[in-house]
């Protein structure tokens, strides 16, 4: 399989969105881990999503979780990174399609993914918020309060667990905007086309520093305990003798000064640290 050039740790290269080479790519390779290391080269899959994973202004792949990656791959000895966009929605069946070797994009781990994909323990616990006008004009503070009313309209990032977390509160079908990206849940409360949008506090923050004075943040959502998200590397069922690899650097690296250091720009610091394992998160 081709693989990006080696280049120097610090910059990621930006794949092409475009996957020209399904054929090849939708092959399963039982030897992953030994593939990445005999070519010093692994692929991940993103979704741009500020501050899990996102391209950069200047073309490079950034985020906690590629640059988590990026360190513990350089303690395996793999020289190159080769990040691959998609959709949120699109994360899980790429991979499984082989067209790229795991995904990194702050995936929360769910017993419905579990059965789909093989997670490292997470790296990070994080809880949800609104984005709403400035002012919060609707006075909205939970999925209830938007389940109460069913001309507030809610916006939702396609293949997030915040679509069952608003179905279960008793938010109808009718009030949910399924949209691709966080961008487009920003666009969607600013033009009105949504009353609120929902994802994690970073997330929503981010969009809200973005945006000026038109939007906000909420600082007081109201959420169930149960829903607090816990992010991970996700790899194909396959490719255990991987992920237990990665997973073995993660648990010498998590919480350390330079995972601290390493993952601090992007808003994290050691109240973000879980000792929550994969096999409890997916039993759960």
């Amino acid at each position: 399989m081709n693989r990006a050039r080696p280049f120097h740790f610090g910059k990621l290269l930006l794949a092409s969105a475009v996957f020209t080479s399904l054929s090849l790519g939708g092959l399963a390779h039982a030897d992953t881990l030994d593939d990445i290391k005999a070519e010093s080269s692994v692929r991940i899959g993103y979704a741009n999503e500020t501050p899990f994973a996102y391209t950069a202004t200047d073309g490079s792949v950034t985020g906690e979780s590629p640059e988590i990656v990026e360190k513990i791959f350089q303690q395996m000895g793999i020289e190159t990174i080769k990040p691959v966009l998609t959709e949120w929605g699109s994360l899980i069946p790429g991979l499984r399609a082989s067209r790229f070797d795991l995904i990194a994009a702050g995936m929360y781990i769910t017993p419905e993914r579990c059965k789909q994909v093989l997670f490292t323990d997470p790296h990070y616990q994080l809880q949800d918020t609104l984005l709403v006008k400035a002012g919060n004009p609707k006075q909205l503070q939970s999925y209830e309060d938007i389940a109460k009313d069913e001309s507030i309209k809610l916006a939702i990032m396609s293949g997030t667990v915040n679509l069952n977390y608003a179905r279960k509160a008793g938010i109808k079908d009718s009030q949910i905007v399924q949209v691709p990206d966080t961008t487009s849940q920003l666009q969607a409360v600013r033009t009105g086309r949504a009353d609120a949008a929902v994802g994690t506090q970073l997330t929503m923050r981010g969009l809200a520093e973005k945006a000026g004075d038109q939007v906000e943040a909420t600082d007081d959502f109201k959420d169930d305990p149960a829903n607090t998200g816990y992010g991970a590397l996700a790899f194909r069922p396959e490719d255990k003798a991987l992920r237990d690899a990665v997973n073995a650097e993660l648990k010498k690296w998590l919480g350390s000064e330079e995972h601290l250091k390493t993952v601090k720009p992007f808003g994290f610091d050691r109240s973000n640290i879980t000792d929550k394992t994969a096999e409890e998160l997916c039993s759960a």
